[in-house]
């Protein structure tokens, strides 16, 4: 299978230079559902990695029980609680009052640090019926996806999907499923399927498919995951297509990590050092030097 490898020049093809004369509402309004009791670390990360990318507008919508946590660490998303249940996890009715927090959206991530629970899938299915941007879905909510693919198949919204290897091969039911599998699932479902890995690939529903070329084994951690699905938000509300902001979001998210093994070593590099770094890959963009 033929793939086309993602380098510098593909990334600077789709990202433009910020404007001049611009504000806020330029750069997206931005909404992560994210984070449980136990996780807030994904929903932190997944949020600051929005705003690390140049967002104009994040929100974060977490469940009550950990708000007062993640309300306290952040300060430039707008950060919400909404309902949870009694082990501190997202609810159908939390993500309904998530998105009338958010009239004006240019892109939704759901996913990161939610747990698995029946409120879990129902919302995550919730989202999906409704909203009409961009809609990345990572990790638990890949996991809440299994046994109800067809909800991809009905949503008007276009997907991203961020498996790693092991929530891929739960999502389809098979324990060998890999490259060739994602890109059969994409065409199937409609949905982008980033599929993470040593090389990470991007299968499309027509039928493309894009191999990253940065990255390293230093990125073998947890919270990695949650900067790629806020780097891939970010892009989406700034109105990249949803195939490029996969393709441009994986290779920044490589960049970010190889600069961080560069100058700090893989064994002792940490997805709060991808957050510092991610500024300083992207500020080749710059309209001007400053």
């Amino acid at each position: 299978m033929n793939y086309q490898e993602i380098e510098q020049n593909f990334v600077d093809r789709v990202i433009p230079a910020r404007k001049p004369d611009s504000h806020k509402d330029d750069y997206g309004r931005v909404l992560a559902l994210c984070g449980s009791r136990g996780y807030t670390g994904a929903a932190y990360f997944a949020a600051q990695a929005a705003v690390r990318t140049g967002s104009g507008v994040v929100t974060l919508c977490t469940p009550e029980a950990v708000y007062p946590i993640l309300a306290d660490k952040l300060n430039e998303p707008v950060v919400y609680p909404v309902a949870c249940d009694v082990h501190g996890r997202l609810t159908a009715q939390g993500a309904a009052q998530a998105l009338t927090h958010c009239r004006k959206l240019d892109a939704v991530l759901i996913g990161c640090g939610l747990g698995l629970s029946d409120g879990v899938r129902e919302a995550v299915q919730e989202v999906l019926r409704q909203v009409r941007c961009p809609v990345i879905v990572d990790a638990d909510g890949i996991n809440a996806l299994s046994g109800h693919i067809d909800v991809l198949r009905n949503t008007t919204a276009p997907v991203i999907l961020t498996p790693h290897a092991g929530e891929f091969r739960r999502l389809v039911g098979s324990s060998t499923a890999g490259e060739d599998d994602a890109a059969a699932f994409a065409s199937e479902t409609g949905a982008i399927v980033l599929l993470k890995g040593h090389r990470s690939v991007v299968c499309t529903p027509d039928g493309k498919r894009f191999r990253n070329t940065t990255g390293n084994p230093g990125m073998a951690k947890g919270g990695s995951g949650d900067v790629l699905a806020g780097i891939l938000l970010s892009l989406c509300g700034q109105g990249l297509r949803a195939a490029d902001a996969a393709c441009a979001g994986m290779y920044l998210h490589g960049a970010a990590g190889d600069r961080c093994a560069n100058t700090l070593g893989e064994y002792g590099m940490t997805p709060t050092d991808l957050l510092h770094t991610l500024p300083i890959v992207l500020r080749r963009y710059n309209t001007r030097e400053w």
